[in-house]
């Protein structure tokens, strides 16, 4: 009877225990953590706030360097279907930016990550970028635009700039990739743009 009852308890916990919920990042070499430690990258960093907070949530980073738009759109069906996140954060379209992509391609590829999102019944974050001034105020006004119209469009969050509060001393060489030193700011960044879903 007492092995019974162990073996019940056994099957009966999963079901019981309030298992973590997932947080997928979604995004290029700016969530990757391009050119510093794995645990010094922003989703390291907000994943040991959330433990602190004793905050059931677990942060599944699918984020790859030079990643685009088109790219996130064509992988993110397996990676919704494998995790099932609660939560997607979705930091994409820098590169695509970078090499001058149409706007109306970007525009295009996120709404239907967006859409993917929606779909898989998870909530998402959307997490805005900035150009360099040469390329010019029409295109950086387009892309830009991006953002704020989609994040409208959807009713979902916006992290206007993720890389807001970060200084010119605290970019890597190439001065696209943010040190070690930045990650705390960008993490304070999406922790704040974050909170309102984390319930």
């Amino acid at each position: 009877m007492k092995a019974l009852f162990l073996l019940l308890a056994l099957f009966w916990q999963p079901h019981t225990a309030h298992a973590a919920k997932n947080i997928l990042v979604f995004g290029d070499s700016l969530s990757a953590g391009y050119g510093i430690a794995a645990e010094q990258s922003w989703p390291s960093l907000l994943q040991q706030e959330l433990d602190r907070g004793r905050a059931r949530f677990k942060l599944v980073n699918a984020s790859i360097s030079g990643e685009t738009t088109l790219g996130g759109r064509q992988r993110l069906a397996r990676l919704l279907e494998q995790y099932r996140p609660a939560i997607v954060i979705v930091e994409l379209g820098a590169n695509d930016g970078l090499r001058g992509f149409s706007t109306a391609d970007i525009e295009s590829n996120l709404n239907d990550i967006l859409m993917q999102v929606k779909q898989a019944h998870a909530q998402a974050l959307l997490v805005g970028m900035k150009l360099p001034p040469n390329y010019g105020a029409a295109y950086i006004a387009q892309f830009q635009g991006v953002f704020t119209r989609l994040a409208e469009e959807h009713q979902i969050n916006l992290l206007p700039f993720l890389l807001e509060g970060v200084t010119a001393e605290q970019f890597q060489a190439d001065n696209l990739h943010p040190t070690a030193a930045a990650q705390p700011q960008i993490m304070k960044n999406v922790q704040q743009a974050l909170k309102p879903l984390l319930r």
